[in-house]
């Protein structure tokens, strides 16, 4: 091997060298980007988590509460009432129905 061979191929690892390091830290850069877009959005989403947190409580516990009157105005048409029977038998026809358990079913989470 010549002197210039030697030298040619130093050039060419220096050469190449500058591109790598380049590129390397431009793929680091994209990388640190990225997350920090991710935890941007992941405190966003469990903001909007938590503002929901509350109708979702004030939801179930409607629920419970009607399912507890619906299950009363059963018992009620059950006893003879017509007023609480003609209740049950419109809710019926609009495709309701009581569960006479009254057990209401836990949500899902």
């Amino acid at each position: 091997m010549s002197f210039e061979d030697e030298q040619g191929a130093a050039a060419r690892t220096i050469d190449s060298f500058w591109p790598s390091a380049l590129l390397s830290m431009a793929f680091v850069a994209w990388l640190g980007f990225q997350t920090w877009q991710l935890i941007g959005e992941r405190s966003q989403l469990q903001m909007a988590r938590a503002t929901q947190d509350q109708p979702l409580e004030q939801a179930q516990k409607l629920r419970v509460s009607l399912d507890t009157l619906a299950t009363s105005t059963q018992s009620l048409a059950a006893q003879g009432s017509v007023s609480a029977r003609t209740v049950v038998e419109e809710l019926a026809k609009r495709g309701v129905t009581i569960n006479a358990n009254g057990a209401a079913s836990a949500p899902l989470k």
